[in-house]
C-alpha cells in the first residue's frame, strides 16, 4: 500500500512539473509582439511631434522586448507594467524621470497610451501617444 501511495505521489509531481505554464499575459504578448510605429503625439490635443516639440523623440519605431528591455523612439531604456497591468513605466537615461501612462487601449491594431506632466511654466500637459503595429 506504502509503494502504491509513493508511485501516485511521484506521478502527481511528475504531472504538475512537466506541464509547461504560460506566465506570459495576454497584454505581455500584445505588446511585446509586434514593432509599433507612432501614429500620433499629442500634447493637450495638438500634435507634438514636430522638430524641437516635447514628443519628437518618441517619433518613430517603439519595440517592447520580452526582456523588458526597448527602443522608444529614439530612446532606449527599459520597461514594465504597473497596476495589474493597466499601467507602463518606461525609463531612459535619456529621460529626466520615468515616463509612467495608462495604457488607454492595447490590441493588435493599436496602443494608446495617456499621461499628464505638470510644468511650473506650461502647466499642466495632456499627453497622449498613439502607435500602431508595423
Amino acid at each position: 500500500m506504502k509503494n502504491i501511495a509513493l508511485l501516485l505521489v511521484i506521478c502527481c509531481l511528475f504531472q504538475v512539473f512537466s506541464c509547461k505554464k504560460d506566465s506570459q499575459s495576454e497584454k505581455f504578448k500584445l505588446l511585446t509582439g509586434p514593432v509599433w510605429t507612432s501614429d500620433s503625439l499629442l500634447v493637450n490635443g495638438e500634435d507634438a511631434s514636430g522638430p524641437g516639440e516635447l514628443l519628437e523623440n518618441f517619433k518613430g519605431d517603439v519595440k517592447f522586448n520580452e526582456d523588458y528591455s526597448g527602443n522608444f523612439g529614439s530612446y532606449t531604456g527599459t520597461w514594465s507594467f504597473a497596476f495589474d497591468e493597466t499601467q507602463i513605466v518606461i525609463s531612459s537615461d535619456s529621460l529626466p524621470l520615468p515616463l509612467t501612462a495608462i495604457i488607454a487601449e492595447l490590441t493588435q491594431s493599436s496602443l494608446k497610451i495617456t499621461t499628464s506632466y505638470t510644468l511650473p511654466a506650461a502647466g499642466t500637459l495632456n499627453i497622449r501617444m498613439t502607435f500602431k503595429p508595423e
